[in-house]
């Protein structure tokens, strides 16, 4: 069997990972604090039908071999952590982390989950929570007659209650960073979840040790840019129809051959 329909139809499989990334980036251009992802491809294994440096004679060495590659695979999809536009809508539970960092989430497992969609909102005990329900971590609790709310860049939140004229500290955000965020894993909801390759979460406020300043009534927009994605499937759907041809080439190539007589 020739080694093109293989090679070509691994190059076809890998191309259709590709456009499904590309798809999904495209599915959530308008999604708060959404990391766009890339796919990474390697080649495979090679067939050495003559090797380099063997020996054509007595005291003659062949300088070049003969390698036949057997396609290609998806080595990894990468999400790139490039900083998102900002949108401003006033909303005093919107934040934006400039810079490096994620929320921390509270999960209902009690694991602690992660996030860059700063579109924060309050449960009916007036706790700090995700469009899910899902609340920050460590927790913040809005007074039930706060009058107005107030995110300072290192995260500090102060509440004025009705009949006081002070604002009043009741708590501070804590962000988390990793020494190598690509690692971390998709959970869905716009949560990412900490595995052995991201490496531990470093947590502390918000402005110190590499971590980015919080700003309120804003959000992340997704880094998602439109024209380079679909540049990126055009790419993506000539190089399936290239792998494509390549077989259909092979296959009259067979049939060539099964049909020769003497």
């Amino acid at each position: 069997m020739m080694r093109a329909l293989w090679s070509a139809a691994s190059g076809m499989m890998a191309q259709e990972l590709n456009v499904d990334t590309i798809a999904n980036n495209l599915a959530n251009v308008n999604t708060t604090g959404f990391k766009r992802q890339r796919v990474e491809f390697q080649d495979l294994m090679y067939e050495t039908v003559r090797a380099a440096g063997s020996a054509a004679a007595e005291g003659v060495e062949i300088p070049t071999g003969i390698q036949v590659g057997l396609g290609s695979r998806t080595a990894a999809t990468r999400k790139l952590f490039a900083q998102g536009t900002f949108q401003e809508t006033g909303n005093p539970l919107d934040m934006v982390i400039e810079g490096n960092g994620f929320f921390q989430v509270l999960m209902p497992s009690g694991e602690v989950a992660y996030t860059r969609a700063g579109a924060f909102k309050l449960d009916s005990e007036g706790n700090v929570v995700t469009a899910d329900g899902f609340p920050l971590e460590p927790p913040l609790v809005v007074p039930a007659d706060a009058a107005a709310i107030s995110v300072g860049s290192d995260g500090t939140v102060m509440a004025t209650t009705a009949g006081s004229s002070e604002p009043q500290s009741i708590g501070q955000i804590q962000l988390a960073r990793f020494a190598n965020p690509a690692g971390l894993s998709n959970l869905g909801h716009s949560l990412l979840g900490a595995t052995a390759a991201s490496g531990e979460a470093v947590t502390g406020a918000p402005g110190i040790d590499g971590l980015g300043s919080i700003s309120q009534g804003m959000l992340e927009m997704s880094n998602v840019r439109v024209v380079e994605e679909m540049v990126n499937m055009i790419t993506a759907q000539r190089a399936y129809e290239a792998n494509s041809q390549a077989i259909r080439i092979a296959d009259q190539m067979l049939e060539i051959a099964n049909n020769t007589r003497r």
